[in-house]
Order: structure tokens, then C-alpha cells, then sequence
């Protein structure tokens, strides 16, 4: 009896190791976490998922060119370009998304896919997710009379591959080919020449530089075209549950397609003062929980 109760005793005693050496394996494949702050980098989608049942609601703006001096208060007396989006996630893989762009009153429907994700152990060593959207200009052309765009040459269309890592614990760095096409970019006057395809290779990055601080950088060089590229720099800040990102930009526009096709201003003397502003809701956690 006294055997079986040593054997008994000792069994207990390694449950609290063997229960570590099951964490360690369970954890060895455990994916990276906060790439980024959120969903959004300054203008581009990145590789940060929602999770099941997640809502993403995001307010972006950018103001006129800081060139205007105090005049105009820096841009900001200039007039808003103002972009409201809601993102749902599906599934930890796949979220679909609405926005609505104050320029042109552009409505954009998105989805992100997330294929592939960065483990701890370098498995798999970067994260891989693609974005599709279809845009629709609503503004009133009535003032064009019989040259007014009919509605296919409203539509445009976004196509985005996003592959980033996360370096370390400070740095994360993506990079996303980019296309965009518009049916007929000559009616609709914010397009520079008559081109339909216009291809671009977006760069994020973040840097860590405290808990809840990150700066921040855009580049996207365009491929095929003489448009200037865009460029981006700023500050991702955490606050109570939303992420405010600050940032001069030297784009006036919010969403892919026109991140592309649209002008861009000098950097440093044309850059304009922009913020987003998001915030996640777990929707179904709750309700989860009970079921």
C-alpha cells in the first residue's frame, strides 16, 4: 500500500511538469501577435486580422497642404477628405469591409484574406494576406450634361497583396504589390493622363519606441506611371481600447484606388497633416462564451 501511495504521490508531483512541457509544445508553433497596432497604417490595409466576430471602425482624414502657413492654419482651414469604414471578421482568415470616402462620395466594398501567418519559431517566417475591393464614384456629374460617367465608368478596383514580418519586439515591416484599375480614368477629373492600370509596391513600417508608441512610415512608388509616389511619416499611439495614428502625408486620399490613380504632393512642402482613428469590437465574445 505504502508503494502505491509513493507512486501516487510522485505522479502528482511531475503532473507540473509534464503540464509545462505541454505548453511548451503547444506554444512552439504560436503565431506573432500585433504586428501592427491595427488593421490600418496610415492609408494601407495590413496584415493584422480581426478575430471571429470582430468589428473594426475606422475614421480617417487628411486636410489641405501645410504650405499655406498659418494663414490657413496649416491645411486645416482647407477642408477634410474624410473616410468612414466598418470591417467584420468572418473568421480569423477572412473579413469583409465598407467604406465611404467624402472626395468623389466613394463607396468602396473590401475583403482581406489572411493565407499565411508569422510563427514564434520562424516555422513560418513572415505573414501573407490579400485584399480585393470595387469602389463606386457617386459625386453629381450633372454639370457635364451628356459627357456625365455612366456607371461602369464610376467603378474602380483594388487588388493588394500584403506580406509583412515582424522582426522584433520594436520593428515590423511590410511590403504590398499593389494594382488598381478604372474603367475610364479620362472622365473623372482627378486623374492624371489616360491610363486604366496603375501598379505601385507599398512599404510600411513601425517602430516601437514605448509600450503604446510606435513611429510610423508609407512609401508607395509607383510602377507604371509619372505620378509622384506617396509618401507617409507619423505616430501610432494606444489609448483605452483605440489606436490614433497622426501622420503628414503627401496623398489627400483615403482609399486604395485612389492612393494610386490620384496626385501626390511635394514631400515637405506639400505634405498634409492626416489621423485615423480605430477602435475593435469583439461582437460575438459574449454570446461565445455562453454557447
Amino acid at each position: 500500500m505504502k508503494r502505491y501511495f509513493a507512486v501516487a504521490v510522485a505522479l502528482l508531483l511531475s503532473l507540473p511538469a509534464f503540464s509545462q512541457l505541454e505548453r511548451k509544445l503547444a506554444n512552439a508553433n504560436q503565431e506573432v501577435e500585433l504586428t501592427f497596432h491595427a488593421p490600418r497604417h496610415i492609408n494601407l490595409l495590413t496584415v493584422e486580422p480581426l478575430e471571429k466576430r470582430g468589428l473594426h471602425f475606422a475614421i480617417m482624414h487628411t486636410f489641405g497642404t501645410v504650405d499655406g502657413g498659418a494663414q490657413n492654419l496649416w491645411g486645416l482651414d482647407n477642408g477634410a477628405n474624410i473616410q468612414l469604414s466598418f470591417e467584420y471578421g468572418f473568421s480569423q482568415r477572412f473579413s469583409l469591409g465598407i467604406a465611404r470616402q467624402s472626395r468623389d462620395k466613394v463607396y468602396n466594398l473590401y475583403g482581406r484574406y489572411h493565407l499565411l501567418k508569422q510563427t514564434e519559431n520562424n516555422n513560418m517566417p513572415l505573414s501573407l494576406s490579400v485584399m480585393g475591393g470595387a469602389g463606386v464614384n457617386t459625386s453629381n456629374y450633372d454639370f457635364l450634361q451628356n459627357e456625365a460617367p455612366n456607371f461602369s465608368e464610376r467603378t474602380s478596383y483594388a487588388l493588394q497583396l500584403m506580406l509583412a514580418r515582424k522582426f522584433s519586439d520594436k520593428f515590423s515591416l511590410q511590403v504590398s504589390p499593389m494594382l488598381a484599375y478604372f474603367v475610364d480614368p479620362r472622365q473623372i477629373y482627378f486623374i492624371e493622363g489616360d491610363q486604366n492600370l496603375y501598379l505601385a509596391l507599398g512599404f510600411s513600417g513601425k517602430y516601437k519606441v514605448s509600450k503604446r508608441a510606435s513611429l510610423t512610415a508609407q512609401w508607395i512608388p509607383n510602377l507604371n506611371s509619372d505620378l509622384r509616389n506617396n509618401l507617409g511619416v507619423g505616430i501610432d499611439l494606444e489609448a483605452g481600447g483605440h489606436v490614433f495614428q497622426m501622420y503628414f502625408v503627401t496623398s489627400q486620399f483615403l482609399n486604395e484606388q485612389y492612393l494610386l490613380a490620384g496626385g501626390n504632393g511635394v514631400p515637405g512642402e506639400e505634405f498634409r497633416l492626416g489621423f485615423n482613428v480605430n477602435r475593435i469590437f469583439a461582437t460575438g465574445r459574449k454570446r461565445a462564451a455562453r454557447e
